[in-house]
């Protein structure tokens, strides 16, 4: 596939999601790659820990199981 055509299979795929936590992922992936950076420093490090452990106290996370389950669904619907 061309990377146009990537593009566009994506941004199909992206909008039928409807789970904020997959979305957020999502954005950190594409934040992370565009970065050009093979890392992080301390600080960035220790600042995306802090917000992911406010995150986690707020119940905003998805268990393994339950991100099994999401996996299961969406195979159920491609396969439709």
């Amino acid at each position: 596939m061309s990377i146009k055509s990537e593009k566009e299979f994506i941004k199909k795929e992206i909008e039928k999601i409807e789970d904020a936590s997959l979305l957020k992922l999502l954005r950190y992936l594409i934040l992370f790659g565009n970065k050009n950076e093979g890392r992080i420093s301390l600080e960035q490090y220790n600042k995306e820990l802090e917000a992911a452990e406010a995150e986690i106290e707020k119940g905003e996370f998805v268990t393994n199981d339950e991100l099994k389950m999401q996996m299961l669904k969406w195979q159920k619907e491609k396969s439709l």
